[in-house]
């Protein structure tokens, strides 16, 4: 196994676990390599309990439920037990399935009379993400289900260090958890103050929740004292989730949805995900050719053709609406939309894009998720994402559990009803080809998960770009507006002259350079001659990627 490997605490050794040298401050991989099995997450301990359970025999539906479940612990300013997952499997006979943990709408939620917020018990729907996880386990995974979350909850209990990027956005929604009992206990220093990067965060309430759901396999939390601890408090304090919304939840079967690009096969998962929305994006790339293009122009028509398909994202009420969202003849006709220089052109750059809308344009805004990508020795994958909405969620906790609620509520999601599941730019993603996967991808950043998803499999399949390299180049995203954003900080930014070449087809061109504003990517890819499987994690995140010790 490539993965590097620091000091450890008795605790640590206790689970099986190692902390790694990043842990302690020096560098941890972001490439990693293995005919094994190999995992990018966007954290080194997330990567190291997923590789630790590849490792010990597990397969990736095991690793999978560690890594999303120690995510939930090292990462709560993205994502929480209390928030929501979506989950593609692809089995290693071949059959792909998506398990749908979304947040689900209360009975008692009235869209027409909730007053609109961005944060608060007001906003707070059904958790899905323990219920998302607890199918996965049940229906894919082989190994015992507590000493997968050992490491979630060797590491709430015992603490870990705070990443610089996690201590910021912890420090960013302060004025918030300080008005909340259970999130200023969780998160707080007792003077109110946030944790610097550095400093050990210990978790003694959640630690508790989590023993409890591997004692259960998630009963108590939906129907035991962890759910009536839950809706006692979001009831008394504004929210609408109440005991019988928690009991009647279930994690569904999601709709999978499938496309092609180039000869390569693509499996997504369909609404409440967007991964209709990354195929049509990229259906319509397909039309056109990179060769014809200067790379800012290419770029140029990369943000146009994902502009116009999530755009489309409001529209995917049906299996219908899904397969005509998916066709190569509905990407015929929106390609013809796209401004490429050309006579005739209708060009996007002429007004302000009609298929956005201020709900689309709201979640383009939002932006912290996390995504992990795990494939095992038999050929067994699975792409998982995982998020409370906006930073820390609701930025609010039940006390005693010691968990942040995600956003669900308020408009944020859009204009929802009672039972309804909101749809998100959610994207897990996979590339396969003769069916055996080639790919294993997703992203963490509200619409620019789609946009990110899409240049990297653009870079890598029309550049024979290798992995790392697709996920260090810049990136572009088009706004509400028209503008064109083009990357201006990284490993690589784009240059003068490639944002020119952008401008050349008309477009408004607005170079960003913060640091991680165009998404965040977890992803895989197999070299098909040598079966060898590379993991590569998101160059502008504080994530790893590990592959498997080999025989």
């Amino acid at each position: 196994m490539t993965f590097i490997r620091g000091s450890a605490t008795p605790l640590l050794f206790a689970v099986g676990l190692a902390l790694p040298a990043a842990v302690a401050g020096q560098p941890t991989p972001q490439e990693a390599s293995s005919t094994a099995g190999a995992v990018a997450t966007d954290h080194p301990l997330a990567t190291l309990a997923a590789i630790r359970v590849l490792e010990d025999g597990g397969n990736a539906a095991d690793a999978a439920v560690a890594a999303a479940f120690t995510l939930a612990v090292v990462l709560p300013s993205t994502n929480s037990i209390g928030g929501r997952n979506q989950i593609l499997v692809r089995e290693s006979d071949g059959t792909v399935r998506v398990i749908d943990g979304t947040t689900q709408v209360p009975a008692e939620y009235d869209p027409g009379r909730a007053r609109s917020a961005s944060a608060g018990y007001s906003t707070v729907g059904v958790p899905g993400a323990v219920a998302g996880l607890m199918r996965l386990h049940r229906e894919h995974g082989t190994r015992p289900l507590g000493g997968l979350m050992a490491f979630a909850i060797a590491h709430a209990a015992e603490g870990f260090q705070l990443t610089p990027q996690e201590a910021e956005y912890q420090r960013l929604a302060a004025g918030d958890l300080r008005r909340s009992e259970g999130a200023a206990r969780s998160f707080l220093h007792p003077d109110g103050s946030t944790y610097r990067a550095g400093e050990l965060l210990v978790q003694p309430d959640l630690a508790e929740t989590l023993r409890a759901i591997a004692g259960d396999g998630g009963e108590s939390f939906y129907r035991g004292e962890i759910a009536q601890r839950m809706s006692a408090d979001i009831l008394a304090k504004g929210g609408y989730v109440g005991a019988a919304d928690l009991a009647r939840y279930e994690a569904l079967d999601g709709r999978v949805v499938r496309g092609s690009y180039r000869g390569y096969d693509l499996v997504g998962a369909g609404i409440p995900a967007a991964g209709a929305i990354s195929i049509e994006a990229l259906q319509i790339l397909e039309t056109f050719e990179p060769d014809d293009y200067t790379p800012g122009a290419w770029a140029a028509i990369i943000g146009q053709a994902v502009s116009l398909a999530s755009g489309e994202l409001q529209g995917l009420g049906s299996d219908s609406a899904a397969a005509r969202t998916t066709s190569k003849e509905w990407a015929a006709v929106r390609a013809r939309l796209i401004s490429d220089g050309t006579v005739g052109s209708a060009g996007l750059g002429d007004s302000s894009p009609p298929h956005w809308d201020v709900h689309t344009e709201a979640l383009a805004r939002s932006g912290h998720t996390t995504h992990l990508s795990v494939v095992d020795p038999d050929g067994m994958a699975v792409a998982l994402t995982q998020t409370v909405g906006p930073t820390m969620g609701a930025r609010v906790a039940t006390p005693g559990l010691g968990f942040l609620y995600a956003v669900t509520l308020g408009g944020y999601l859009g204009g929802i009803s009672p039972g309804e599941r909101a749809r998100s730019f959610i994207s897990p993603l996979m590339v396969l080809e003769n069916g055996e996967p080639v790919m294993v991808i997703g992203a963490a950043g509200g619409a620019r998960i789609v946009s990110s998803v899409v240049q990297v499999i653009s870079r890598v399949i029309d550049e024979g770009r290798a992995l790392a390299e697709a996920l260090s180049d810049p990136r572009v995203f088009m706004t509400f507006g028209g503008e064109l954003e083009m990357e201006t900080s990284g490993p690589r930014p784009w240059s003068e002259s490639e944002m020119a070449g952008a401008r050349t087809l008309g477009l408004e061109v607005d170079p960003v350079g913060r640091r991680g504003a165009f998404g965040f990517v977890q992803a895989l890819w197999r070299d098909v001659e040598t079966g060898v499987w590379t993991a590569a994690a998101e160059p502008d995140g504080e994530g790893a990627a590990g592959g498997v010790r080999e025989p």
